[in-house]
C-alpha cells in the first residue's frame, strides 16, 4: 500500500486521524482530525505534533515528542498500545484523547509512519475526575465517623459556661482581675 492510499483510506474514517513521520513531523490530517481539534491541514501537515498540539500525559509529562517517533521508527515488530494524552485545540481549549498508533511500513525507500487515530475522551475524563474527588470524599467521611455513619464525640470537649464567660471577657479588652 502507498501513503496516497493510506491517505485515501484515512480520510474516510470518522475518528480524527493523522501521520507521524519520524522526526515527529505531521504528514496526514484528515478531515476529522480538523473537526476535532480546529486545525486546517495546511496548518498542521509540516508541523511537529507535539509542538503543534502541546501533547502531556495523565502524569502531565510532556508526550508525542520527536524522540518518541525517532525510536518507533527504528524499532522492529513495534506495537504501540492506544494512551490518553492531553492536548491543546486551536481554539486554546484544552482536551483529552484516546491515541491509536498503527506503524505504516512505507517500503524500503520511505521511513515508517506513525498513524493515529484520535477520539474526544475528555468527557470521560472529566467524569473520571469527579469519580475520584468523590471517593476521597467518602474516605474523609469515614474518617469522621466511627465507621458506621455515626458521628464520632469531638476530640475536645465543649467549653463549660465559666470558661465561655471568661473568654467573653477578654474578648472585650477586659483583663483576668476584672
Amino acid at each position: 500500500m502507498l501513503q496516497l492510499e493510506l491517505n485515501e483510506v484515512l480520510e474516510e474514517t470518522a475518528d480524527a486521524a493523522f501521520c507521524v513521520d519520524p522526526q515527529g513531523e505531521i504528514c496526514f490530517w484528515n478531515t476529522s482530525a480538523k473537526n476535532l481539534l480546529g486545525y486546517a491541514a495546511s496548518e498542521a501537515v509540516g508541523k511537529n505534533v507535539h509542538i503543534l498540539l502541546r501533547c502531556h500525559d495523565a502524569l502531565g509529562a510532556e508526550t508525542c515528542t520527536r524522540d518518541f517517533y525517532a525510536r518507533q521508527a527504528v524499532t522492529e515488530n513495534c506495537k504501540i498500545p492506544n494512551f490518553d494524552v492531553e492536548v491543546t485545540a486551536r481554539s486554546g481549549d484544552r482536551m483529552w484523547l484516546d491515541l491509536s498508533a498503527l506503524i505504516f511500513n512505507h517500503g524500503r525507500t520511505h521511513p515508517r509512519l506513525v498513524v493515529h487515530l484520535a477520539r474526544d475522551i475528555t468527557k470521560r475524563k472529566q467524569q473520571e475526575d469527579l469519580l475520584h474527588n468523590l471517593l476521597q470524599l467518602s474516605k474523609e467521611i469515614v474518617a469522621m465517623s466511627d465507621g458506621n455513619g455515626a458521628a464520632r464525640p469531638a476530640p475536645v470537649s465543649p467549653l463549660s459556661e465559666q470558661e465561655q464567660r471568661i473568654l467573653r471577657l477578654f474578648s472585650e479588652g477586659k483583663n483576668s482581675a476584672e
